[in-house]
């Protein structure tokens, strides 16, 4: 982290502090902060950045000197549990009285992303005197916030999956005019193997899902229940992946097709509807861009919710529009929801999110989910892929 512009911001913020705290990983925002990603430490350590003064670190005697050499400031071991304690009342201490620490909490964990703290150590944090409230807009302003290094890694990785994609499908509609139908599974690994040969990776295979399947949104694909892919079928394809690079970003598109010339007008329907609420969603961010508005994460999920719902479908819709994106594929950044959280945290410049409405009818046989990414540059929102308009219609007939 730039140590001086985080002070600087803690001052603008009225804070005196942002205390980050992890024990065994279970808050992976303070890992992000300070580097420490795949080191090795298996103890409590704490680290204070006051807003005037040197960072200090704590932590304990076994670890002290492996503690990565990169975190600045002053470094001080703690052993007994007593130890930790008196040395926790030394760094409030020298604070002013009754200081504001940030930490990574939100009240009543209304916000899950920012709720990595657990509730003991608050109540030790604040035994101690501190006022503690919500690091959201730190963690904002200086983790999620993408660099122009970033930017050109989200494009590499977005013009590799966009091709991976296009391949599936064509793949999909090569072996059918043959007379073979592909598995789920079989189309899964073939994009996982486009994405090595362009130098991608991602946290989880893509997820291929023909009709019914589609009808769950986070559905996996499992050779435990192999299902072919027919002509007929509506196919759902979600694929995300970043380069190797430790800096690099993000990808995220869902896309759909089907196999053959005529879909049913229900499939047609649901995808115009979805895709409508996408554009809705995007044109959202643009005209608050243009007007010199920030919008808040759920003010975007609401114009977009409230379109699928006018058009009938609002039940159909059960997850948030959409979620921060950047070196993990959910970030921590402003998610796009007013359903299953209310995200009041402000959409600012260098933040990238996904637009994702979808509608589910698997007691139909059928969903749909269109999804594009958004980054928010200082002259307005930008999506750098193709944005799907229509199904994708594959040919089934003729020559292979």
């Amino acid at each position: 982290m730039d140590i001086p512009a985080l002070q600087r911001a803690l001052v603008e913020q009225g804070l005196d502090g942002w205390l980050l705290y992890d024990f065994h990983g279970q808050n992976p925002t303070a890992l992000t902060a300070l580097g420490l990603d795949g080191h090795m430490l298996t103890r409590r350590w704490y680290y204070l950045v006051p807003a005037r003064g040197t960072p200090r670190l704590l932590v304990h005697a076994i670890e002290l000197g492996s503690f990565p050499a990169h975190v600045e400031g002053e470094r001080q071991a703690y052993t007994s549990w007593q130890s930790l304690h008196a040395a926790l009342r030394r760094l409030v201490d020298a604070l002013p009285p009754s200081p504001r620490l940030a930490m990574e909490y939100f009240p009543e964990a209304a916000i899950p992303y920012l709720s990595r703290v657990d509730a003991g150590t608050l109540e030790v944090v604040r035994a101690l005197g501190a006022r503690v409230v919500s690091s959201a807009e730190l963690v904002q302003h200086f983790l999620c916030r993408w660099s122009p290094e970033q930017v050109a890694s989200h494009q590499r990785a977005l013009a590799g999956i966009d091709a991976a994609k296009d391949a599936a499908f064509e793949r999909i509609g090569e072996l059918l005019r043959r007379g073979v139908e592909p598995r789920e599974t079989e189309i899964q690994r073939f994009l996982t193997d486009r994405f090595a040969e362009a130098g991608l990776t991602c946290d989880h295979a893509p997820i291929v899902a023909v009709n019914g399947h589609a009808g769950d949104p986070h559905y996996e694909p499992s050779e435990r229940t192999p299902t072919p892919i027919r002509k007929g079928d509506l196919v759902l394809i979600d694929l995300w992946a970043r380069g190797t690079g430790p800096g690099d970003v993000y990808a995220d598109i869902t896309w759909m097709g089907f196999c053959g010339d005529r879909p049913a007008p229900k499939m047609d329907q649901i995808f115009r509807i979805a895709s409508g609420a996408r554009d809705v969603g995007l044109e959202t961010v643009a005209l608050a861009h243009r007007e010199g508005r920030t919008l808040e994460g759920w003010q975007v999920d609401r114009a977009v919710r409230d379109h699928v719902a006018a058009m009938g479908f609002g039940d159909k819709f059960i997850h948030r529009t959409g979620h921060s994106i950047g070196v993990n594929v959910h970030g921590d950044g402003a998610n796009l929801d007013d359903l299953e959280t209310h995200d009041t945290r402000k959409l600012v410049h260098g933040l990238a999110f996904s637009i994702e409405p979808g509608i589910y009818l698997p007691e139909e046989g059928m969903g749909v989910r269109t999804e594009i990414d958004v980054f928010l540059s200082a002259e307005g929102p930008k999506v750098f892929s193709k944005v799907q308009q229509e199904l994708v219609h594959i040919p089934v007939s003729g020559a292979a």
